[in-house]
């Protein structure tokens, strides 16, 4: 059993980590994930667990906490018929097989090289969130066929090696393919689950040196962190819909996605060994 003294400081770290991740979630609609991947990362490193394997904590702990959010959210999302089980159907077999080489691809990476990865891609979502325009489209319909059975594996696989639960690139899709924002973000929901469970069943089984693991690590996944974060993430993103009610989030989104590019190519230097 770990010693209190351990456990204090990664506790008091991981309920502002989650209360930050639950407030911007709920005030900008970004998922949890792009906060909660480089914020445990320093959180962990600054606690001492610093190892070649410290990515896949934080690829896997985000993802346990997007399989209770995205639950929570596709609920709530059909409760009001706004999600569309066609296009989920469709999509479930790619994604699901995306997500599972995504989890092997990672298991087989050091952390520097996953820290270089997911900044790349967190990179390139900080400047669709801060640049792109609602109406950018390349198609009037979500594909089928061979494309979608293209896309859908890479959504899944890109996901899982960021951590995140597939609304930044399922949005994007859907969105560019002409389904509207709103219906977008509730089936989106529904991509994030479809990842996040498969994707924390294999990190379950990840093997990570005992030594170089935080406390009450199973596999990849840390279940202080998950349990804190959604504790917290309950409580503060009512708050950040509340907000969102009351402001103007363009320009927070924008001032989040510089802040997102800060961060990540930070990431992407400490990666580089700079």
């Amino acid at each position: 059993m770990p010693e209190l003294s351990s456990l204090m400081p990664m506790a008091l770290m991981l309920l502002a980590i989650g209360a930050f991740a639950g407030i911007v979630a709920g005030l900008l609609g970004v998922g949890g994930g792009l906060i909660l991947v480089p914020a445990f990362y320093y959180a962990f490193a600054a606690l001492g667990y610093d190892s070649p394997q410290l990515m896949q904590i934080c690829l896997a702990t985000s993802l346990a906490t997007i399989i209770v959010t995205s639950a929570r959210s596709v609920h709530a999302h059909n409760k009001k018929g706004a999600v569309d089980w066609q296009i989920l159907r469709g999509w479930i077999p790619g994604i699901v097989i995306g997500a599972v080489l995504g989890v092997l691809v990672a298991a087989s990476l050091r952390s520097s090289t996953l820290q270089a990865i997911f900044g790349t891609l967190a990179l390139i979502v900080g400047l669709h969130l801060g640049f792109g325009r609602d109406h950018w489209r390349i198609g009037p319909a979500m594909p089928g066929g061979v494309l979608r059975a293209i896309m859908s594996p890479i959504l899944g696989f890109l996901s899982v090696l960021m951590g995140i639960g597939g609304g930044i690139f399922g949005v994007t899709v859907m969105t560019l393919f002409g389904v509207p924002i709103h219906r977008a973000v509730a089936t989106a929901a529904g991509f994030g689950l479809i990842i996040a469970v498969p994707a924390v069943i294999g990190f379950l089984m990840v093997k990570i040196d005992p030594a170089a693991r935080p406390p009450l690590t199973i596999g990849a996944v840390n279940f202080v962190a998950f349990a804190l974060v959604i504790a917290m993430t309950l409580i503060t993103a009512p708050l950040g819909v509340k907000l969102a009610q009351t402001m103007d989030p363009r320009p927070l989104r924008r001032a989040f996605a510089a802040f997102l590019i800060l961060v990540v190519l930070n990431m992407i230097r400490k990666a580089a060994g700079w």
